[in-house]
């Protein structure tokens, strides 16, 4: 593989990342009312049997954000294998976040300290799926 040059990415952006979550309204609520994403667009696909939630904290047309896929008839937890790693989002004040998250129930399996031979502050927390989101301290 070779170097990628800028006129190789020229016009190109990340536009989004989907994840599959059993319980849309539970993520909804755990991105949206824990996370402070706005709820971009949702879209039912009644032939299909699933629906689509886009959200984060800009639009579209500016900001990459996550796609939410939800399969109506999917009653079995997803299995995120080993390669999906997590979501990293800036958080201004990383104690009072995980507080106001493991107050409502977020689990937060690594609480905030700065990263191993680093000096960025970091903590890790779970959606209702299991994906780990990173919370990185960016004042």
């Amino acid at each position: 593989m070779g170097t990628t040059t800028a006129a190789a990415g020229a016009g190109h952006r990340l536009l989004h990342t989907m994840i599959r979550v059993r319980d849309l309204d539970r993520s909804l609520e755990f991105y949206t009312g824990l996370l402070g994403m706005a709820l971009l667009r949702r879209t039912d696909y009644e032939g299909g049997r699933f629906t689509l939630a886009f959200v984060g904290y800009g639009d579209e047309a500016s900001a990459a954000v996550l796609e939410l896929t939800h399969n109506w008839d999917q009653t079995d937890p997803y299995v995120t294998g080993t390669g999906f790693g997590h979501i990293a989002i800036a958080v201004p004040d990383i104690v009072e976040t995980c507080r106001r998250l493991a107050a409502a129930g977020v689990p937060v399996p690594r609480p905030p300290c700065p990263m191993a031979h680093g000096t960025t502050v970091l903590a890790f927390v779970e959606d209702p799926d299991g994906y780990r989101i990173e919370l990185i301290e960016r004042r």
